[in-house]
Order: C-alpha cells, then structure tokens, then sequence
C-alpha cells in the first residue's frame, strides 16, 4: 500500500527542512502500523525563495520525494491538482508545508478508512483554536458560521482542507 503527501508550496524555503523531517517521521510510523510506505509530491507554484533549490535537494537524497515546478503562480488549487495527477498513492493526504495541518494524524486517519470499508476519506476539524491571536478566532468564528459547507456523506466542516482519502476518488 502506497500513501502519497501532497504538498503544494510558494516560498517555503523556511519550512521544507521542518515539513520534510516530520512527515519522514509519519512515514515511518506508517510502515510500522499499516505496512505502508509513502511518497511525497511537492508541487512548486512559482515561488520567489529558494524552495525549489531544496526540493531538488531532497529529491537527490530522497527517492520517495517527487516535485513539481510551475513557471509562475498559478495558485493554491493547481498546485493541488497538479499534485493529485501525479500521486500514485492508494491513499492521498493533502497538506501545507508549513505544518498548520499536522501530519501526525495521519496514521489514525489511514487507520479510520482501513477499518470502515465504507469510507473513501476522512478529514480533521480543529476543535479548538488555542494559540491564534483572539481577533483571528473572532474572524475565523463569525465567518465559518456564516459560510459552512457541506463535505461527504453531509457531514460538516468548519477549518479544515486536510483529507486523507482514497486515490479513486481523485
């Protein structure tokens, strides 16, 4: 079974070496739970630093490091789509760079689908928002209630894009 990370970045040259090493981590603690090994699809939008010089450079010492180098920005949503295409993963988990979704969940989340059959993805949703200056939890709050969607199986989110789903529902 192949688990594949996702990663869409513009200029994450700071936060590659820290997001790298993390999810190395989870990675392993896939292989020894779920005997899943993993692969990592950065997708670069264009960015303005140096973080295609490191995703060159993890590719050179990593083989389960793939990426993508877009000539502009071109936004958030190709980079994930960009991604999506090239994930080859039996399972997908979409994550930003810079580790606002925590890739330690994803073993449980894997875990989640590999038990319940009827499932083709599983997302989180942040239960508290401890940390955030109280004027952004004000905003986040007020304009979450107002604008809900609806994701799978009518179930709701407030403040998550971090799923981990089934490579066919891509």
């Amino acid at each position: 079974m192949l688990v594949s990370f996702v990663v869409p970045c513009y200029n994450e040259e700071e936060s590659l070496p820290l997001f790298y090493d993390e999810t190395c981590r989870v990675a392993n603690v896939l292989r020894q739970q779920s005997h899943a090994e993993a692969e990592f699809i950065f997708v670069d939008d264009g960015s303005g630093d140096k973080t295609l010089e490191k995703l060159r450079a993890l590719h050179a010492k990593d083989e389960r490091v793939h990426y993508i180098s877009f000539s502009r920005n071109f936004g958030k949503e190709a980079g994930l789509y960009a991604g999506l295409k090239a994930a080859k993963g039996d399972y997908v988990a979409t994550l930003d760079a810079d580790l606002q979704d925590p890739p330690s969940l994803i073993p449980e989340m894997l875990q989640f689908l590999l038990e319940n059959k009827d499932y083709d993805c599983v997302a989180t949703r942040r239960k508290t928002r401890k940390g955030e200056p109280p004027i952004r939890s004000f905003f986040r709050k007020d304009v979450l209630s107002n604008h809900q969607q609806n994701v799978w199986n009518g179930n709701r989110r407030r403040s998550t894009r971090f799923p981990l789903h089934d490579k066919k529902v891509c």
